[in-house]
């Protein structure tokens, strides 16, 4: 058996996917030693891994915004992206950094497995020197660089005809040179005080740099790339109730492990349910997304189904007599039950209503959101209203047209489920790091 560190950044949406995948290696007798933030302590040993903190600012509650983006309401837009990316993923390298060679150093670790935006292994990877075989899980929409797809953020569709890669191009030196240039430097200043003198990567998009880059989904969910890199492969999203305690992921709110409401009983069929959620970080307001719902369907003949990741349920206050509230929910029982999933777009939870065959509505300006939501239409799995902050009347109408079965929502997001279920994701994942330990010198 091997000895694997797995690193995350404290992110929810990005730690439960990895703390899923750890789970699985102990199990399956391997020794994790999982490397993130403070506040999931407690889940990583509950998985059987031994926890170690990460260093410094790196070591952030992500539940707590204010605590590690103090400065976050003076920007929007773009310039509210930048500073997001640059505190969150770019000025915790040095910290991340640290923390991942000195347990390096004392494990002598076999393989290292990382969330994809996990740049502290960044130095790790671009150095000269022995190391250990780093694999990474792409637990957001894939970023890489093709001459087919316009560049991340931008939430555009993909293009392989000419003018569509001419396009493609040309936004593409636009975000490098221009838009996001201000980050490059911030992250070429940092590499340059860890030893890498020239970043030759966009700091937003380092995955051809892993020795292997797992995307959790399907092809099918992914924009197709004629230029993929080599290094890249598909293992499918996290099955239903693999979470290794309650709380869900990517952004979702579900778990295996959440108790069932009262109201349970009232998911008997004969009305479809539609379910709502915020996520766990992006539900500080729930008149975003939420209340336009309750409000939208209130007159509607169906049951709408709320989760408020982890929030207690007076937090909603009054609803309409067709709603049921929750704090969290069990996905791999409420999503088989479920005929419409309204989202902000978090990734994992996304991947999980698909996986179960259930069409979307999507409403997400935030973080990858709305490149979650562009996939979403693009593979006519949804609707995406291209807003975080869509009307009760503009989600009534798209909950309308993803019931209406002559649209073809659920007939694709049933064509998702059927491409899913040909993964067996823990066991790719497992079966990649065993591939990559037994072709990689030994190196210490």
């Amino acid at each position: 058996m091997s000895t694997i560190l797995v690193c995350s950044s404290p992110i929810h949406g990005h730690v439960s996917p990895l703390l899923t995948a750890a789970a699985h290696l102990v199990s399956s007798g391997h020794r994790v030693v999982m490397l993130t933030g403070s506040r999931f302590a407690r889940r990583v040993t509950d998985a059987g891994a031994e926890f170690r903190p990460l260093d410094g600012i790196a070591d952030f509650d992500d539940r707590d915004v204010p605590s590690y983006l103090p400065e976050r309401e003076r920007y929007r837009g773009l310039a509210q992206a930048q500073y997001d990316i640059q505190n969150i993923f770019v000025k915790t390298i040095p910290d991340q950094y640290r923390s991942v060679q000195r347990i390096v150093d004392e494990l002598r670790p076999d393989a290292v497995l990382v969330d994809g935006a996990f740049g502290g292994v960044g130095p790790l990877l671009l150095r000269d020197g022995p190391r250990p075989p780093v694999l990474a899980l792409g637990v957001t929409p894939l970023t890489q660089r093709s001459r087919d797809v316009a560049p991340a953020g931008t939430g555009i569709p993909p293009s392989s005809t000419l003018p569509g890669r001419v396009r493609n191009r040309v936004l593409d030196v636009v975000a490098r040179r221009i838009l996001f240039r201000r980050t490059q430097r911030v992250a070429e200043q940092i590499f340059a005080g860890l030893g890498i003198d020239h970043l030759e990567l966009f700091v937003m998009d380092i995955s051809s740099a892993f020795d292997r880059f797992m995307q959790l989904s399907p092809p099918e969910f992914e924009y197709p790339r004629s230029d993929l890199a080599p290094n890249t492969v598909f293992v499918g999203a996290m099955p239903l109730g693999a979470a290794a305690a309650p709380g869900g992921s990517g952004g979702a709110v579900g778990s295996a492990g959440a108790a069932l409401p009262e109201w349970w009983g009232d998911l008997d069929g004969t009305r479809p349910v539609v379910h709502v959620t915020q996520g766990t970080i992006d539900n500080h307001d729930l008149e975003r997304l939420i209340r336009p719902t309750l409000e939208g369907l209130a007159a509607l003949d169906v049951l709408v189904v709320v989760s408020l990741g982890g929030r207690a349920p007076d937090a909603l206050g009054p609803v309409p007599a067709n709603a049921r509230v929750a704090s969290y929910l069990p996905y791999d029982r409420l999503l088989p039950l479920t005929s419409v999933f309204v989202t902000n777009g978090g990734y994992g939870g996304v991947q999980q209503a698909l996986a179960a065959g259930v069409p979307l509505v999507v409403a997400g300006d935030t973080e990858d959101k709305p490149e979650v939501a562009a996939r979403v239409a693009w593979s006519g799995v949804g609707v995406d209203l291209h807003t975080g902050t869509p009307t009760a009347a503009a989600v009534r109408g798209a909950v309308e047209r993803v019931l209406d079965r002559d649209a073809g929502f659920g007939a694709a997001a049933g064509r998702m489920a059927a491409a899913s279920a040909r993964y067996d994701t823990l066991a790719n994942i497992e079966r990649e790091i065993a591939a990559a330990v037994e072709t990689w010198p030994q190196w210490w």
